[in-house]
C-alpha cells in the first residue's frame, strides 16, 4: 500500500513510524522550516527532523492546496494519505487523490472536541476521559466518518503535556490497526452525530488569564489544561505577572473575595476562588524561574490578605 504521510508536530512522530513500517512510503509532507523560540532560529519541524535521512521525498509546501502542491502529490500516486497534526487544512482536490481515501488521527473521541486543541480543552473542561479517533477525512473540520476509536483516561493531575505524550502513542497504535484493516478491506465507516459535536478551538494567550471567580476545581483543570501553553497567569498586588504551573484545589474555612490570599498551607499560599480555594504548589514570577509556592512567598513577600488579579 503506497502512502503519503502528512505531519509536522511532535504528536505526529509515533504515527510516522507506523506508516513507515506498514506502507510503501512515497513521501512525507511537513510544514516549512520556521523561526522558533526566543532566538527565532530557523528550525525544521519534528517530523522533518525524523524523516529527512529515511525518506527520499520530503515536501514542505507553504500552501498544500496550491495547484503545484496537488500536482506533486498526485504524481506520487498514493493509495492513501495519512494526516496527523499536519497544520494545514486539505481541500477537496487533495482529498480526492488517493483511491483508499485520506485518513486522519484525531486526539479526541469524535464528535466531541472537534478543532485544533482537543487535548487542552478536554482537561480544561474537567473531563476524566478522552481518546483517539481515526477517520476518513472530508472537507469539514474533523467531520469525516469515524473508523476506529480508543478511550484514554485522564488522570486527576495530568497536564496537557502529559496527555499529549500518551495520546501520541495511543493514536499510533490505533493507526496501525486502521492501516491493517484498510489493507484487508474490512474497516467500519460510521457517520458522526453532528448534534453531539463539541468544539476545541485554537488557544490564545487570553485563555490563560486566571479568573478567580471560577470555582477552584475549574481553575485547577484549566491550569492543567493550559500547561505548557498558553500557561495560566494572574497578577500580584504590585502588578507583576505570576504564572501558575502546578496547583491543587482545597476547601477554605470561610468565604473571601476571589483572588485573596486566605491561608498559608505548609507555607504554600491558598487563594480564594468563587468556590473553594487554590493552593499554589509551583509558580513562576515575572522574569524568574519556576519555584515552589512556599519559596515564592518567602522571597516575594506575599502575605495573608493580599489580592491577586
Amino acid at each position: 500500500m503506497r502512502a503519503v504521510f502528512m505531519g509536522s508536530a511532535p504528536l505526529s512522530c509515533a504515527s510516522f513510524e507506523v506508516v513507515s513500517e506498514l506502507c510503501d512510503l512515497a513521501a512525507v509532507v511537513t510544514q516549512p522550516d520556521r523561526p522558533r523560540g526566543r532566538s527565532l532560529k530557523v528550525c525544521e519541524c519534528a517530523v522533518k527532523a525524523r524523516a529527512s535521512d529515511r525518506v527520499v521525498t520530503v515536501l514542505t509546501p507553504e500552501r498544500i492546496n496550491a495547484q503545484a502542491s496537488v500536482e506533486a502529490i498526485a504524481a506520487l500516486e498514493p493509495d492513501v494519505i495519512v494526516v496527523v497534526a499536519y497544520g494545514q487544512i486539505l481541500r477537496q482536490p487533495l482529498l480526492d487523490l488517493p483511491r483508499l481515501g485520506c485518513i486522519n488521527v484525531h486526539t479526541s473521541l469524535l464528535p466531541t472536541y472537534r478543532g485544533a486543541a482537543p487535548i487542552q480543552w478536554a482537561i480544561a473542561n474537567g473531563e476524566t476521559a478522552t481518546g483517539v479517533t481515526t477517520m476518513y477525512m472530508d472537507a469539514g473540520m474533523d467531520t469525516g466518518d469515524i473508523i476506529l476509536q480508543d478511550v484514554v483516561p485522564i488522570g486527576p493531575e495530568q497536564t496537557a503535556a502529559d496527555l499529549h505524550d500518551l495520546l501520541a502513542v495511543a493514536g499510533a497504535e490505533l493507526l496501525k490497526r486502521t492501516l491493517e484493516g484498510l489493507a484487508a478491506g474490512n474497516l467500519p465507516r460510521i457517520p458522526q452525530d453532528d448534534a453531539a459535536a463539541t468544539r476545541a478551538p485554537r488557544l490564545s494567550k487570553a485563555d490563560g488569564e486566571v479568573d478567580w471567580h471560577r470555582s477552584a476545581r475549574e481553575i485547577h483543570s484549566r491550569v492543567r489544561g493550559f500547561n505548557p501553553w498558553p500557561g495560566s497567569v494572574c497578577r500580584t498586588p504590585g502588578g507583576k505577572r505570576l504564572k501558575l504551573w502546578r496547583v491543587t484545589h482545597v476547601d477554605v474555612a470561610a468565604e473571601a473575595a476571589p483572588g485573596r490570599v486566605v491561608a498559608l498551607d505548609d507555607g504554600h499560599p491558598v487563594i480564594a476562588t468563587g468556590k473553594g480555594g487554590i493552593r499554589l504548589l509551583e509558580v513562576q514570577p515575572e522574569g524568574g524561574k519556576v519555584m515552589d509556592g512556599a519559596a515564592y512567598v518567602r522571597g516575594h513577600a506575599l502575605a495573608l490578605g493580599d489580592q491577586l488579579e
